[in-house]
């Protein structure tokens, strides 16, 4: 379906969300027709901070808001949608959209696995009424989901529509792109020959898949490594747990501006626990652009500043190779909590692999390594 059309047939004002591949058109459709507008398209920080924006929009409106993220966005979703929105609370009515990554049949990478075959059950479970929409919904048959959706909305209830992959469609290109210099796969590159032997912590998306390809061009064992392939927002958590349990040994973290954005309280507790052997590393494009480059906030505001209000003993940030060598050097014999900002341009090789180990395989590896530290 167009999603042009899809969008005239839900009518409605307001959405907000965060950015999906499954979601592809209707992302490119909103950048496209609203941008970043406060009236009417909002990319939040995660999705039960959608699901709350939406409440005050309806709340200022009276009207129905629009809330669009990947399935595994639905577990930030649960609280709000219990304690705030249903119809047993406060009833205030909401339209989810959700691609359905890791549908059961389709082929999907191993953390969307499990969250596809609970989709629908944990909306259900939710009490939220779902239509899954595929490539061959008729418009009549949205139209009449729409109309008994309306219905519920206006009991205070919410419902969700589904998205099947390849279900909508937009032809107009939207590029994304910032006037930064330095390529993310390049950054990493440089940050693994500061690194050494010690383990690594990576953020899902991109990052760790350029990480385990840049192990491979080096010849390198990928047993350093944990690649947080799902769990966005939680790398420097992960971090943390495995830091303060081997205080003799140095531990970095390579995460993303949308990662940290996503659960950015995680760098308060950073701060207040103040690891002497921890290096988070923040590698900024200002995008989601694992899935398909989206703007973040993260552009807009100073993550040095924030960490140093959070507690971080050093944070800076570089904006070329040579500050970040220099940066990355310093780290290693700082023992200190220290934070690096790295700014960087937009864009992956078209041909980047995934990680040809499974995440169990990965676990293991790197258990057995860091068993071996003190």
């Amino acid at each position: 379906m167009n999603v042009e059309r899809f969008v005239e047939i839900i009518g409605a004002e307001f959405y907000t969300g965060v950015p999906d591949s499954q979601l592809k058109a209707l992302c490119n459709y909103l950048m496209h027709t609203y941008g970043i507008d406060k009236k009417h398209h909002i990319i939040a920080a995660n999705e039960g901070n959608c699901a709350a924006l939406a409440a005050g929009y309806h709340l200022a409106t009276g009207k129905t808001p629009v809330v669009y993220m990947q399935n595994s966005g639905e577990g930030n979703i649960i609280n709000p949608v219990a304690s705030l929105l249903n119809d047993k609370v406060y009833a205030i009515p909401a339209l989810f959209i959700v691609g359905w990554r890791g549908e059961p049949g389709v082929h999907d990478e191993p953390q969307h696995i499990y969250q596809g075959e609970v989709t629908v059950k944990l909306l259900e479970d939710m009490d939220i009424r779902t239509f899954v929409v595929s490539k061959t919904t008729a418009e009549s048959e949205l139209n009449a989901v729409m109309a008994e959706y309306t219905k519920l909305f206006a009991q205070g209830k919410q419902a969700a529509l589904v998205i099947r992959k390849g279900a909508l469609s937009y032809d107009t290109p939207v590029e994304y792109k910032n006037d930064n210099a330095m390529i993310r796969e390049e950054i990493i590159q440089h940050i693994a020959k500061f690194t050494g032997e010690d383990p690594i912590v990576s953020t899902t998306g991109k990052p760790s898949r350029e990480l385990f390809e840049t192990r491979t061009a080096n010849g390198q064992s990928h047993k350093y490594d944990f690649l947080t392939v799902g769990s966005m927002g939680h790398a420097s958590s992960i971090a943390l747990g495995i830091a303060l349990n081997k205080p003799n040994q140095r531990i970095w973290c390579v995460d993303g501006d949308g990662a940290v954005l996503m659960h950015m309280g995680s760098m308060a507790v950073l701060g207040a626990n103040k690891p002497e052997n921890l290096i988070h590393i923040v590698i900024n494009n200002g995008a989601h652009e694992t899935v398909g480059g989206m703007p973040t906030v993260a552009a807009q505001i100073d993550l040095p500043a924030i960490a140093k209000a959070c507690g971080y003993p050093y944070a800076v940030r570089c904006t070329d190779f040579a500050s970040l060598d220099a940066e990355l050097e310093q780290a290693k014999n700082r023992k200190a909590l220290s934070f690096i900002e790295v700014t960087c341009a937009i864009g992956a090789r078209d041909d980047l692999g995934r990680p040809t180990t499974t995440a169990l395989e990965n676990k293991q590896n790197f258990m057995a390594y860091l068993s071996t530290l003190q």
